[in-house]
């Protein structure tokens, strides 16, 4: 099938969708060699990679890149040698490939887009055996804004007892166009319901607990699969008042759900752009709801004295 005719960003991301299935395999191999075979490597206070980590990254930027050389890729990990060690991966997903691109995005170039890549979305987790919490995330963007996402599942439904190798879901997702492999439903009717961080609580997270008064708080752990029980209905948001995630954990999951009609912005309402350039840290913090009116009101009803806090948190 010639693919000369359409254009980078349908092609980009059928690409995308087969490397994050590549790097699922990467990241199940890796553990598949036993728990204290991690190859862990402390990045700093409370954070550290793992061997999966920085392979998948690996064979994703190499792929993207040798695909797409005008484009820029700004990953988690920093990129280690052998950039070549689990191959490179030039599958086109036929699937993407068949669905035409929303007008606006049909004249962009390569170097028009930013690709931001967390090789392993959730790596305490994976460390702890907390597998269906993991997810590897490309999210595409142009002009700052989250166009696209990529996101895979490698260990989705693992718990039922299937062939660990052959488990797994990758969802995706156009602005304008869509999202596909995953199902957008209505949260519960007696909420709100809100999921939110369970490695790192604080007190600003449990005062906005206090004041949304959701009848349920769901503490798990990834940004990636956050967003991905926003989406399922299992949460009516998703609430972070810290800077502790990165543009590389929301740019494709908030990618995903604009193409479904929820809203992700910080907790002040601003939003969160992803420019070549842009700080890496969230510093306004995260509010993902299931639609754009719910973002609003969720964000109306967070403290004051926390937005305060956190914009001094981030002056400092």
């Amino acid at each position: 099938m010639s693919t000369a005719n359409i254009p980078t960003l349908i092609r980009l991301v059928s690409a995308s969708v087969c490397v994050a299935k590549r790097a699922g395999l990467i990241v199940k191999n890796v553990l598949n060699k036993g728990p204290a075979n991690l190859g862990k490597i402390d990045k700093g206070v409370d954070d550290f990679s793992t061997e999966a980590d920085r392979r998948a990254q690996r064979c994703i930027v190499a792929s993207l890149s040798k695909g797409f050389p005008k484009i820029t890729i700004i990953g988690e990990e920093v990129n280690p040698n052998d950039p070549e060690q689990d191959g490179i991966c030039q599958d086109l997903d036929s699937t993407v490939l068949s669905h035409e691109c929303p007008a606006r995005f049909q004249s962009i170039k390569e170097e028009d887009i930013v690709v931001w890549v967390d090789p392993l979305d959730g790596t305490r987790e994976f460390a702890q055996g907390l597998l269906e919490e993991v997810t590897i995330l490309i999210g595409i963007a142009i002009n700052g804004e989250p166009v696209s996402g990529v996101v895979h599942q490698p260990y989705y439904q693992y718990k039922v007892g299937k062939d660990p190798f052959n488990l797994g879901r990758t969802m995706w997702g156009i602005v304008g166009l869509g999202g596909f492999g995953i199902d957008k439903k209505d949260p519960p009717a007696n909420g709100p319901v809100i999921v939110t961080t369970r490695s790192h609580r604080s007190k600003l997270v449990d005062d906005t607990l206090l004041a949304l008064k959701p009848t349920n708080d769901l503490r798990v752990g990834g940004a990636g699969n956050k967003v991905l029980y926003v989406i399922e209905g299992k949460a009516h948001a998703y609430v972070y008042p810290s800077p502790g995630t990165k543009k590389w954990d929301t740019c494709a999951p908030q990618a995903i759900l604009h193409s479904l009609g929820g809203r992700m912005t910080d907790i002040y309402g601003n939003e969160i752009l992803y420019h070549k350039d842009a700080e890496y840290p969230n510093v306004g913090g995260i509010l993902a709801a299931h639609s754009e009116e719910a973002n609003q009101a969720f964000c109306k009803n967070i403290p004051e004295h926390v937005k305060e806090e956190l914009k001094q948190q981030t002056t400092r």
